[in-house]
């Protein structure tokens, strides 16, 4: 009979933390992971143990968008010969206004517009909400009701950051010529991370609009 008061010590639940990674079909959240483990166990202790372990190795311990996988190490990657399908590039117009979603989030389309200069082709947001760059946030709660955008987990996943407190800041695009040197007097990247839009925001369906057309032929 076994001991129901048996409790795995670190390296246990470190070893049951590293077979769920190997074993889920996708990245898992500390939550996530903890669901499957015994109630109180050290899920942070675990991953970060995990992650000085396999530090250097062929395979590390990689964390994106506060999610944790294990992938082949970055200076391995021209080994992997295998057939894949070729990525779909984006054009300069679609990486522009990437990159205005993630620094101005929550944003309008008119928005974008107003801060590239110049139109926004339809294409160009269909594209990155296709490839899952980009996601529907909400609607503003001013006349007209915009649709506001931001980034998607897969925009964190493509470049390689933890969370949206790992973009660039001012002084690091500008030292990559991303930003233009004549800047107006006071001006400021606006902070990804802010939550404080979202109380300008309602949900991009309304609640009270009908869920079906009306029939009016079955009438």
């Amino acid at each position: 009979m076994s001991d129901l008061s048996f409790q795995p010590d670190d390296g246990e639940i470190e070893r049951r933390v590293e077979a769920l990674l190997f074993a889920a079909a996708g990245p898992l959240s500390a939550a996530e992971i903890a669901a499957r483990l015994p109630e109180g166990a050290d899920v942070a202790r675990a991953l970060s143990g995990l992650r000085a372990r396999y530090e250097g190795r062929g395979v590390e311990l990689d964390c994106v968008a506060d999610r944790w996988r294990f992938r082949t190490a970055a200076d391995l990657a021209f080994m992997m010969t295998e057939e894949r399908e070729e990525p779909r590039r984006l054009s300069r117009a679609a990486l522009e206004t990437l990159a205005i979603i993630a620094y101005h989030q929550p944003v309008t389309r008119a928005e974008i517009e107003s801060v590239r200069g110049v139109t926004l082709s339809k294409g160009t947001l269909d594209l990155l909400l296709e490839m899952g760059f980009v996601r529907l946030r909400g609607r503003r709660r001013t006349p007209g009701r915009p649709v506001t955008y931001a980034t998607a987990d897969r925009f964190l996943e493509h470049f390689g950051l933890a969370s949206l407190y790992d973009l660039p800041g001012v002084q690091e695009m500008k030292a990559a010529g991303l930003l233009d040197l004549s800047l107006p007097v006071g001006f400021e990247l606006p902070d990804p991370g802010r939550t404080d839009a979202a109380e300008d925001e309602g949900p991009v369906m309304d609640d009270d609009a009908p869920e079906f057309a009306q029939d009016f032929v079955g009438d």
